[in-house]
């Protein structure tokens, strides 16, 4: 039989869609975290403003409720980096995700600390942390007492966090925290142990076609960081749907997931900064044309905050404060229509008036168009 091919702007409303893009979802923070598998986190605003652009009455208090009562939890999870996720996903999951911590971090860790024993010092540290939330420094200043002479550091918070399950404690994760988080072993925070690797990985393929798919094998290993998947998708295709996209690329999905028309309208949205949206496939075409890449992923500075017209990638934006008052700049890449900008000024002024409580006076510019080819 020949499998169905799905146009560019098929795969665009069927990821909309699923990532409550479309429209604004009547459901709590928790069920929408919990279906998006998790919100990107580096930034401490951004799951908040994610959560607010795909739900109809979000507040700031519903997720930080969440995280308080620890069914919510920011942890180091996919590619290696921070993500909010719900606590029965973490205790799932994380030990799915182990390979691809230990692969991102191991070499470095080994290399920096002559050879010692990963395992060893995990052990150490678990001692350490079970008297009490340890932050970053703290674990540094343990690493350097354990095992003097090492010289750098600097990423040792980041090696132990690959090589042990560890949370970040109330109130990190916060809108608007800026002081050092401090972690703990997770199962102690979330009192349970954590699912069995083998258990955790088809949850974790089956979850990502739910909120990402149709997606290729290698889409769902650049989200996870994991790789070769190829063996754990073929033990689960009886129980999928396959397509084609354009290229000739098979696509792995659901029985059931949704898949709008194309034609489908999708209105102007704003995503945070390291939304999922935009690192959840290894071809970002579905969202990101490729031109607009270098102004969306700015290399070792993150990924910015974007706005999407149409459904696709169309413009950056970012807000200035003065002591006085706040402005919301939108970028775009392209020239827009009078229509579309005037959605953007509507979608603009709400979000202004949610991240400000309607607290500062504030203004909405648009910015000049950059200069193509830099």
């Amino acid at each position: 039989m020949t499998e169905r091919i799905l146009t560019l702007g098929e795969l665009n409303r069927a990821t909309l869609a699923r990532q409550l893009l479309l429209e604004r979802a009547s459901f709590g923070p928790l069920e929408a975290i919990e279906r998006l598998v998790g919100l990107q986190g580096q930034v401490h605003n951004a799951p908040y403003i994610g959560l607010w652009t795909r739900l109809q009455s979000f507040q700031r208090a519903d997720l930080t409720r969440l995280l308080e009562h620890r069914q919510i939890v920011k942890a180091t999870l996919m590619r290696c980096t921070l993500h909010l996720m719900t606590a029965d996903d973490y205790v799932l999951l994380r030990l799915a995700l182990q390979p691809a911590l230990s692969r991102a971090l191991h070499p470095f860790f080994a290399r920096q600390t002559n050879g010692i024993d990963s395992d060893q010092f995990a052990a150490l540290v678990r001692v350490y942390i079970q008297e009490q939330p340890r932050t970053g420094v703290e674990l540094r200043a343990k690493f350097a007492e354990f095992f003097p002479g090492i010289k750098n550091l600097a990423h040792m918070g980041d090696g132990i966090r690959a090589h042990m399950p560890l949370v970040q404690v109330f109130p990190s994760g916060t809108w608007g925290f800026t002081g050092r988080p401090a972690y703990t072993e997770a199962s102690s925070w979330l009192g349970r142990p954590l699912a069995a690797p083998e258990v955790g990985l088809r949850h974790l393929i089956l979850r990502y076609l739910a909120a990402f798919g149709p997606a290729s094998v290698r889409d769902i290993q650049a989200w996870s960081g994991l790789t070769r998947l190829q063996g754990a998708i073929e033990e689960l295709r009886p129980e999928l749907r396959t397509f084609r996209d354009e290229q000739g690329s098979e696509l792995f999905d659901l029985p059931d997931a949704p898949l709008p028309s194309a034609e489908r309208p999708a209105p102007v949205r704003f995503l945070p900064e390291f939304d999922n949206l935009l690192l959840a496939h290894a071809d970002r075409r579905r969202v990101v044309a490729d031109e607009y890449r270098p102004f969306v992923f700015i290399g070792n500075a993150g990924v910015r905050g974007t706005f999407l017209v149409d459904g696709f990638v169309h413009g950056a934006w970012k807000i200035e404060r003065t002591p006085a008052s706040a402005t919301l700049v939108i970028e775009p890449f392209e020239p827009l229509s009078d229509t579309v900008r005037q959605d953007l000024l509507s979608e603009g002024e709400r979000l202004m008036r949610w991240v400000s409580d309607g607290a500062e006076t504030f203004e909405i510019q648009f910015s000049a168009l950059p200069v193509k080819g830099l």
